[in-house]
């Protein structure tokens, strides 16, 4: 038995000094366990922050694109508009310059000719102060100066009408401030109040426009 109680204590001692070497350690090792668990929570808080920001951050690059976008629409639509102005004004100048053009064009020749009916209101006036009953073969030269006068009438009647100038005797016609100018009103019998009763000078059109309008007598009412 004393033998056994001394096998014991041998085995004991050898342990005791793992035993305190241990709890030498323990509080080393706590520590260490204590910072392994603090740094484990500071990289979970860490990551949860993170994650929170990279919610965070996206919904601001967003918002802040989506106010680039509507900056970007509202300038592509003035630059639009304005495009659509500049496009309608120069069409508009465009036609403004064609109508000129064309008006120039047709009423260029204004001015000469005024100057040429003169011409034609002497030619008219010289075949109508001829007598009719001289004009015989007793008289040759004055039946050939009146032929020559009524052709040559003719003839600046047809190149009046080729450049579009044409002759207004309106007689009986209703009365028309755009193409007559009434010298005086007058009675006639059998004719309808307000038309042309006498024209005294012919006038004329260029193209439509009234060139020289008809100077004429109007019927009044009875």
């Amino acid at each position: 038995m004393a033998a056994v109680a001394q096998c014991m204590r041998g085995a004991v001692r050898p342990r005791l000094p793992l035993l305190s070497v241990a709890l030498r350690t323990s509080p080393r090792l706590l520590c260490a366990a204590t910072q392994q668990k603090n740094t484990g929570q500071n990289l979970e808080e860490d990551q949860s922050q993170s994650q929170s920001e990279q919610k965070v951050e996206p919904s601001s690059v967003e918002k802040l694109l989506a106010e680039e976008k509507a900056k970007l629409e509202e300038q592509l639509r003035e630059v639009t508009e304005k495009y659509k102005r500049a496009l309608a004004d120069a069409e508009n100048v465009r036609q403004r310059s064609q109508k000129l053009v064309e008006e120039a064009k047709l009423y260029g020749i204004q001015s000469f000719c005024k100057d040429l009916l003169e011409v034609a209101d002497i030619l008219e006036k010289a075949t109508e102060s001829v007598p009719k009953e001289e004009i015989k073969d007793e008289n040759p030269h004055l039946k050939s100066l009146y032929e020559g006068l009524v052709m040559t009438e003719m003839q600046i009647q047809k190149v009046f009408k080729k450049h579009g100038l044409l002759r207004l005797n309106p007689v009986g016609a209703k009365f028309d401030p755009y193409e007559h100018e009434a010298l005086l009103h007058t009675a006639a019998e059998g004719r309808e109040p307000g038309t042309v009763a006498l024209v005294s000078k012919v006038g004329y059109k260029l193209h439509g426009r009234t060139l020289r309008p008809a100077l004429v007598a109007v019927v009044k009412d009875a």
